[in-house]
């Protein structure tokens, strides 16, 4: 009996001993993402992502003050009040080099395969590509301004003074994965590391180029990622210099009208991750959540756009069909924009700078098919663009519905070398 009594503390502190390393390593103590080491690294993305488009844009701005001033007091010369200006307030020309910043984003993605949590990828990539949003707002925003007050030179100051500042902050604070960062608590480490344990690996694999070529759930990625810049770019190109030259009213000279699309993409991207981060929660499949983002970013901008030539009635519905239609179309950043790191995370950075390296030629195609058919057909030239539009995003959203997948592909999986 003596013996009996004493085994039983014995068995029980055995028993709690092995339930608390359960507790601790198959089930980590979850730490929020608000004030975590990744919301941060988010943020900086978010931020660097602004001063990336917005030196981009300044390009398209101040060229032609550029080469018609001498002297940055020259205000005659200097002034973009005589640039050929569209109806956000870029050069008509503009839009054809933001296609450029497709090499951009691959590195972005890398780091998400190993710092970004499967049910939070959404919020923390929405919240990183948001930054492009505001960035080309606000270099639209301030750009002519500088101009006008200081000189064209002024605006790669200011630009590029603040892309030193965040280049350096890139540099100092973020880290290729958890493991290596020196200021991430020990809890928040842990949990990361502990919920990519079967995505992430240290081992290098080689880029199977054959079977990426072969896969077809990467060609959706390709092809629907295409078909919804061809409808960015014809948002950000025509359809203010449509509803300009069918209303006969710019809806850059109302500044809140102008500013609108903007805002609302910015706010509905950022929302759109945590709704799908939310659905996620709730047991729906992660296929699932990645096509009825891509198919609502999508499909109903290619409606409103369509019916924009049977608009009869005033400007203000089709500045608010243009406005609904941009805010739409960022729901894709939950969508398309981040599918390659469910398909292939060690080989996400290379897919998604592929991806974005082809869809960026839409930003070529579509000034010069437009051109065409608007030079063509003036009478019907509109109605053709539009329908055109509708059709590739349409395309592009059944070939992405039919073969678009969200599990990890055979040949991104980790394999072992063996030696005979």
């Amino acid at each position: 009996m003596a013996t009996k009594t004493e085994l039983g503390p014995i068995a029980r502190e055995r028993k709690y001993t092995q339930d608390k390393q359960v507790d601790e390593g198959l089930i980590p103590r979850k730490v929020p993402i608000v004030c975590s080491t990744r919301f941060g690294i988010a943020l900086i993305l978010h931020f660097c992502n602004f001063i990336m488009m917005a030196q981009n844009v300044i390009m398209s701005i101040t060229m032609v003050a550029m080469v018609n001033s001498t002297s940055p007091q020259s205000q005659l010369n200097g002034s973009p009040e005589g640039l050929p200006v569209d109806s956000f307030g870029g050069l008509n020309k503009a839009p054809k080099s933001l296609p450029a910043k497709g090499s951009m984003h691959g590195g972005q993605f890398a780091i998400w395969g190993k710092w970004g949590l499967p049910h939070e990828q959404n919020r923390l990539c929405s919240i990183a590509l948001s930054g492009l949003l505001l960035g080309g707002f606000t270099a639209i925003l301030i750009s002519g301004f500088i101009i006008d007050t200081l000189g064209w030179p002024f605006v790669f100051y200011v630009f590029g003074g603040v892309g030193c500042v965040f280049c350096l902050t890139w540099f100092v604070v973020i880290y290729d994965d958890p493991v290596s960062h020196p200021w991430i608590s020990a809890s928040e480490k842990e949990y990361i590391i502990s919920s990519l344990k079967q995505q992430v690996s240290s081992s290098k694999q080689p880029l199977p180029i054959k079977a990426m070529l072969r896969s077809l759930p990467i060609w959706s990625i390709c092809l629907c990622s295409f078909s919804h810049q061809w409808l960015v770019n014809t948002l950000v190109v025509y359809i203010p210099t449509y509803i300009s030259s069918v209303y006969h009213v710019n809806i850059r000279d109302n500044g809140l009208l102008s500013a609108l699309p903007f805002i609302v993409a910015y706010i509905t991207g950022v929302v759109g991750g945590y709704l799908a981060d939310f659905l996620l929660t709730k047991n729906f499949r992660l296929i699932t959540v990645r096509k009825l983002a891509t198919i609502l970013g999508s499909l109903p901008p290619s409606v409103l756009i369509v019916s924009l030539p049977y608009l009869s009635s005033s400007y203000i519905t089709a500045t608010a069909f243009l406005t609904l239609s941009c805010g739409l179309s960022t729901l894709c950043q939950s969508g398309i924009y981040v599918n390659a790191l469910d398909i292939a995370p060690r080989h996400s950075s290379f897919l998604m700078g592929a991806s974005r390296g082809f869809s960026g030629m839409a930003g070529v195609i579509v000034p010069t098919v437009s051109g065409i058919l608007l030079s063509q057909d003036p009478e019907f030239g509109w109605r053709n663009v539009f329908f055109l539009l509708f059709a590739i995003n349409m395309a592009g959203v059944i070939f992405y519905s039919i073969f678009g997948e969200a599990d990890v592909q055979d040949w991104a999986k980790e394999r072992k070398l063996t030696r005979l």
